[in-house]
């Protein structure tokens, strides 16, 4: 009996030596090879995550080929590159424990961060803040709040809009935009709001120099296309280049800088809590 299961130990020894391989490889991917490059292997299941359940099965072989050539490229890639280089030019340990710390430090900065930032700003603390950092607030580009009419030129509603969308009364503005609605190519009013002069510019299609040396003393711009329609600018007011920009044209941007400021406070704090802790409790001592 012994003699027999000592045998049968051997026999199975023996198998898993002559096969260790593909015994462990079929256990690991009871699946279907669909490349091979030297001993490596790709398998079916590989490549599942990949290909979308919805796409045809034309596009499902087209990404299976993408996906399987540049499987192969990273593997003839390493081969290469192992050959090539030296031994300790192959050595990327430290550089992957560099980066294991680093990533693991921003992932935890992140979360701390997120758990104690204060993102409330208040209007009176926005403004102190733009009052004492005029220099910040200076214009490169000219901003404008204007509005925008593209027109047929042969409208019979074109003057009558023209002449509403530069009024200051609301009724007549209301009435613009009315009218514009069922008959202009397109009309766009931006008054209550600072746009950059460049994003305006693009309704015309020309750059933002071209289009303010066509800025009349009456606020109108007007640039005749030839496709037939013109194109009619309003500019109710601009702030040119080298002015303070108006605080709320500013608010996002002095939202972020104080965001910021608040985070690399919170970042200080941090790590000089940390050190502090580690010099009191003698984990970290300095000789």
């Amino acid at each position: 009996m012994k003699r027999t299961a000592a045998l049968i130990l051997a026999i199975l020894a023996t198998l898993v030596s002559l096969s260790s391989c593909e015994w462990l490889s079929s256990l690991i991917h009871d699946d279907e090879v669909v490349a091979r490059l030297g001993k490596r292997k790709l398998y079916r299941a590989d490549l599942a995550p990949f290909i979308p359940a919805d796409v045809s099965p034309e596009d499902s072989a087209a990404i299976a080929r993408q996906y399987i050539t540049t499987w192969a490229k990273e593997q003839l890639y390493m081969d290469v590159a192992e050959q090539q280089l030296s031994k300790s030019e192959s050595d990327v340990r430290e550089e992957l424990e560099d980066y294991r710390r680093s990533l693991l430090k921003y992932r935890y900065e992140k979360q701390y961060i997120a758990d104690r930032l204060d993102t409330l700003i208040t209007d009176s603390e926005a403004e102190e803040y733009y009052k004492s950092h005029p220099d910040l607030f200076v214009l490169r580009a000219p901003i404008v709040r204007a509005r925008f009419l593209d027109i047929m030129k042969e409208s019979p509603a074109r003057e009558t809009i023209r002449r509403k969308m530069s009024s200051k009364e609301w009724a007549d503005l209301a009435a613009a935009d009315s009218m514009a609605y069922l008959s202009a190519l397109k009309y766009e009013d931006r008054s209550d709001e600072w746009v950059d002069m460049p994003v305006y510019a693009r309704n015309f299609g020309y750059d933002y120099g071209t289009v303010l040396s066509r800025l009349r003393p009456d606020g109108y711009i007007e640039f005749e296309e030839e496709a037939g329609d013109i194109k009619i600018g309003y500019v109710v007011e601009i702030l040119r280049a080298s002015e303070i920009a108006p605080l709320e044209y500013c608010l996002p941007r002095i939202r972020d800088i104080i965001l910021s400021n608040r985070k690399h406070a919170l970042l200080a704090s941090l790590e000089q809590d940390l050190l502090s802790d580690a010099l009191e409790t003698e984990k970290l001592i300095i000789y």
